[in-house]
């Protein structure tokens, strides 16, 4: 077992590998990304098939634009700064120390695995494995294996697929690397090709003492990397765990099916991020950038945490259709966050309950055809007005478990009030200003006693204002006994007198 082991995964091309990962259907085709302002546009990053086509870094926009078929976008910061953070999260299933090797267009990153053969098996094997859950990841990257932080990154920069390098053997598989691979300062080129130095063996073959006294301090630094025995102080970073998939539309959308395309690959990645890590999705938020600078927003919380891909893509197909964006989108991007999956025991003798999957979808066609504010939970509102609530969004019911029969049975009897939506407006017979019969539209009402009145007001500033009067009353009519809520409501008049009204029987 090796006391040293770094493993270096290179992603070429970043900028092109970060739009085709969401846009699959350009995968096959020859694409070229390019940077800059317009017209000063130039191709920073492309794929293979566009290198065929005669494309090459630095094109100008107007050169690139000749070449036919060949398609060009945008660059995306944003997208890439999400796709390098899924890169590093599959890196991190391998080892928690992770640093960030990046340069120029590529993404790149060593991790630190002494002792990795005992979970992974040999080099090679650790090596494909790695490489496989990249790809799982949709990322195309060559991996290098090596007892040397820097001969690990410089063999991954330059060649394709695994590299798995010897201990004591760094030299030898870096000595047909070019010279341009050591970054060197822009003077010193020149005066190596004087030289006639082209590889890093030919750059390691040249005596210490005389290349730091003609190229300076750094030129001993170089000679060790051409060698692969530079030592380095690992500076792991902290990437953080965000659940975040962006994609920028190279013309803007109009159609919701173009959004659903991208939306289903991205909750793809959501949900399989998530679920490497034992965890379900909570909730969604959908973020949109419109045309005119304006900003769509909206949340899917479903009742359970899930990690079923279809069920997530239809509620957010749900949630378009009934609140489509109001102008054309320019970057769609979606948030999740993660919670642990629910689990409920099922009772063998209660009747057999829906599952929380199917009461989303049923909730969100309900909210789309009677209103956001008709379809949820009634809660209590803090507040003094009588019969004031609102809707809230269903919880589930995985952690509440159902009542006992035998705490059913002992419980003491209690009385609900049954209340009467609309109020049913009635005609009163007041004696000494107390309730001694009333009628409804059917029947008459005799009161045989009375209890009150409680009064009550409030808002009184504006139009939501109330001011009631309400009676406890136990009536008889037709040989029956009633208990009912009558109220007097003095904000509203009719023929200047306050109406009554009939709220709630007491059942």
């Amino acid at each position: 077992m090796n006391p040293e082991l770094y493993a270096c995964v290179h992603a070429a091309e970043f900028p092109a590998q970060t739009l085709l990962r969401l846009h699959t259907d350009l995968q096959a085709e020859p694409v070229a990304v390019l940077e800059g302002r317009a017209p000063l546009e130039a191709v920073c990053a492309l794929t293979r098939y566009a290198r065929l086509m005669g494309a090459s870094l630095g094109m100008t926009r107007m050169e690139a634009e000749g070449l036919p078929g060949l398609r060009l976008l945008r660059r995306s910061l944003e997208s890439e700064a999400a796709a390098r953070a899924v890169l590093f999260e599959c890196t991190a299933n391998f080892s928690p120390r992770i640093e960030d090797s990046s340069r120029g267009a590529a993404c790149s990153c060593v991790l630190d695995m002494p002792g990795a053969e005992r979970l992974f098996g040999p080099p090679a094997a650790l090596a494909d494995r790695l490489r496989t859950t990249l790809a799982d990841g949709g990322f195309r990257a060559s991996v290098a294996v090596s007892a040397n932080f820097h001969a690990a990154r410089l063999k991954a920069a330059a060649t394709r697929g695994i590299t798995v390098i010897a201990p004591e053997q760094e030299a030898l598989a870096l000595a047909k690397l070019p010279i341009e691979v050591l970054a060197l300062a822009a003077v010193h080129p020149e005066t190596l090709s004087v030289w006639g130095i082209r590889t890093l063996a030919e750059m390691a073959a040249l005596p210490e003492t005389e290349v730091v006294t003609r190229l300076g301090a750094q030129a001993a630094d170089w000679r060790h990397l051409a060698r692969g025995v530079l030592p380095h102080t690992f500076q792991p970073i902290e990437p953080d765990f965000t659940l975040r998939e962006t994609c920028e539309f190279e013309n803007p959308v109009e159609q919701s099916d173009s959004l659903l395309f991208v939306g289903a690959r991205m909750i793809d990645w959501l949900v399989a991020r998530a679920s490497a890590r034992a965890l379900a999705l909570s909730s969604l938020i959908i973020h949109m950038e419109l045309a005119g600078g304006r900003v769509y927003r909206r949340v899917i919380r479903p009742a359970t945490p899930t990690a079923y891909r279809k069920f997530l893509l239809k509620l957010l197909q749900l949630e378009i259709a009934a609140h489509p964006p109001q102008a054309e989108v320019l970057r769609l991007t979606l948030t999740a966050e993660a919670d642990q999956s629910s689990t409920m025991q099922l009772d063998l003798f209660a009747p057999q309950t829906p599952e929380p999957s199917r009461l989303d979808v049923t909730i969100a066609r309900l909210k789309a055809i009677a209103g956001e504010d008709r379809v949820g939970s009634p809660v209590l509102e803090d507040s003094h007005r009588p019969g004031s609530f609102c809707m809230e969004n269903f919880a589930g019911a995985a952690n509440s478990a159902p009542a006992s029969s035998t705490q059913s049975a002992s419980a003491p009897p209690r009385s609900a009030l049954r209340r009467m939506r609309p109020p049913v407006l009635i005609q009163m017979e007041l004696r000494e200003h107390k309730p001694v019969a009333f009628r409804d539209r059917e029947r008459r009402y005799k009161v045989e006693a009375a209890y009150g009145p409680w009064r009550t007001s409030g808002c009184w500033w504006s139009a939501d204002g109330w001011n009631a009067e309400e009676w406890d009353v136990l009536a008889e009519t037709g040989g029956d006994s009633v208990a009912c809520l009558l109220v007097r409501n003095r904000g509203l008049r009719e023929g200047g007198r306050s109406l009554w009204q009939l709220e709630a029987f007491y059942v």
